[in-house]
């Protein structure tokens, strides 16, 4: 085995290496843009990604911009950003898509080259090097290769034979590495269901139990439930002073605090900035709609407009037991039957105040606060595994790649 692995990395020690320019003809197919006619562009992701579709545009919304078609087998180089791997190879799928001129198009020589092989060679550490080289310039944008320099790129080539073998091999352990990302993600998935399907059978078995009782009849009255925050101006946030929220930092079942923004304690009344108390349960009613937190301590409602509903429950209602009543799946599909608007969608605060919760005594809402707490952090604890295990296979190919130009494979 020792000797088998020595004999291949002596082998790709020991291969010719070949001019990029020598493996690639430059072939622009330009086409005359129609105003009428619908163009569908082609972008590509960095680091050996592939690429994604645009959404088509009419000819006369691409206006002067020259357009180039794309052929299945085409060998692309987004000019821009190659020195962060943005390379790929076109498909079936890309077969008469349009490019522009940050896009050429190449046909790789198939007598010398797999063109997988080359793909994936400028997903490795070392192909990208020799791309980072040819892209004079700081940063960004402004580093773009130059075509000029191609033929300074040189690719390690061995026969035909070995190169569809490695690409073999790379595609047989990608799989593997795929497969397992998969059932991390369903183990995820499936854990997440679980939890909302707690969460439902607790609400229907109390439905069944207990009152339900509307929002608005057990929420303190003097401050009822009102919008995030009334914006009468915009002060300069700091580093220092009261935090401040913000649309962004409210997630499922948690306020984000880590970059947390503050305002000026003396500029609370110059800009009419809601207070917030700690407790008060938020709910989005804006984008995110339904997302739901405690909110953690005292706050000022920031840039959050009607977003966020803020719900400062009576004594009669746990905070965090109205959280978790208002994430069931019942009561969601309830918020969205009452979406409105077109450019904004949401629900109002009048139909947050009709949604209704079932209202056990404060010994049954602990009690099922505890139990789905223990839930919550047994599924939070296995998305920390999948997240730590998607990294872990996330770095996997990349030295499956390294293993490959290297011969160990």
């Amino acid at each position: 085995m020792r000797l088998r692995i020595y004999y291949k990395r002596k082998l790709m020690i020991d291969i010719p290496k070949v001019s990029l320019s020598k493996l690639l003809q430059l072939e622009r197919r330009s086409v005359e843009v129609i105003p009428d006619a619908e163009y569908a562009e082609i972008g590509i992701y960095c680091f050996g990604k592939g690429i994604f579709h645009k959404t088509p545009r009419k000819g006369f919304e691409v206006g002067d911009k020259s357009l180039f078609l794309v052929k299945e087998g085409d060998f692309i180089l987004q000019i821009t950003f190659a020195w962060e791997g943005a390379v790929a190879l076109a498909s079936s799928l890309d077969d008469g898509m349009y490019c522009s001129t940050r896009f050429p198009t190449f046909r790789i020589d198939k007598n010398q080259c797999f063109p997988q092989y080359l793909l994936n060679y400028f997903r490795t550490p070392a192909g990208i090097d020799q791309l980072v080289k040819i892209s004079p310039g700081s940063a960004g944008r402004n580093r773009v290769l130059s075509l000029k320099r191609i033929p300074e790129v040189f690719v390690p080539l061995p026969p035909l034979d070995e190169q569809r073998r490695i690409v073999a091999r790379i595609e047989e352990l990608a799989a593997k590495v795929e497969e397992a990302r998969g059932l991390r993600r369903q183990s995820a998935e499936e854990a997440e269901a679980l939890f909302c399907s707690g969460i439902e059978r607790v609400i229907t078995e109390l439905s069944e139990t207990s009152e339900n009782q509307h929002l608005i009849n057990v929420v303190e009255t003097e401050r009822g439930i009102s919008y995030g925050v009334v914006l009468t101006g915009t002060p300069q946030l700091q580093e220092h002073g009261v935090p401040t929220l913000r649309a962004g930092n409210l997630q499922k079942f948690q306020i984000i605090l880590h970059n947390i923004k503050y305002i000026a304690p003396e500029l609370e009344a110059k800009y009419q900035r809601t207070r917030l108390h700690g407790n008060e349960l938020l709910l989005r009613i804006r984008g995110g709609l339904g997302e739901v937190a405690v909110c953690p301590s005292e706050m000022i409602g920031g840039n959050v407009s009607r977003e966020i509903a803020v719900i400062p429950f009576t004594e009669k209602v746990l905070p965090k037991y109205g959280m978790y009543v208002l994430s069931a799946p019942c009561n969601q599909i309830k918020m969205k039957a009452h979406l409105r608007g077109t450019s904004y969608v949401g629900i109002n605060l009048k139909d947050v105040r009709m949604l209704s919760i079932p209202l056990p005594p404060l010994p049954e809402q602990h009690r099922i606060v505890a139990y789905l707490d223990n839930l919550q952090s047994k599924v939070d604890a296995l998305k920390r595994l999948q997240a730590e295990t998607a990294a872990e296979l996330d770095a996997l190919l990349p030295s499956i790649l390294d293993k490959a130009f290297k011969g160990e494979l």
